[in-house]
């Protein structure tokens, strides 16, 4: 009988190992993952507070980029800046 119960402990003991050996594999495998994940986490947390930080910025140049299009847009179409540069045609003139 003792034997066969320390066959029967043997077996436990070595299925049990393999289990062991298996969730290792499974527990490195998604510590993996986790490190990755957090990675990538971390890099749109950064990429987030760059927005952030430089959203006025950002917004004052489209509101320009805006203004401009539309500026160039009325030129094409027509309408006159000439009169708003007299002050420019000034400065560029020769003194005597």
């Amino acid at each position: 009988q003792d034997g066969k119960s320390l066959t029967e402990k043997e077996s436990t003991k070595a299925d049990l190992d393999s289990q062991l050996q298996e969730h290792g594999a499974t527990l490195k495998a998604a510590t993996s993952e986790l490190m990755a994940t957090d990675k990538y986490i971390s890099s749109l947390h950064a990429e987030c507070d760059w927005l952030l930080q430089y959203f006025d910025v950002r917004k004052a140049a489209r509101t320009d980029e805006i203004d401009s299009l539309g500026k160039a847009k009325a030129v094409l179409s027509g309408a006159d800046y000439a009169l708003l540069q007299t002050s420019s045609r000034a400065f560029l003139q020769r003194r005597q």
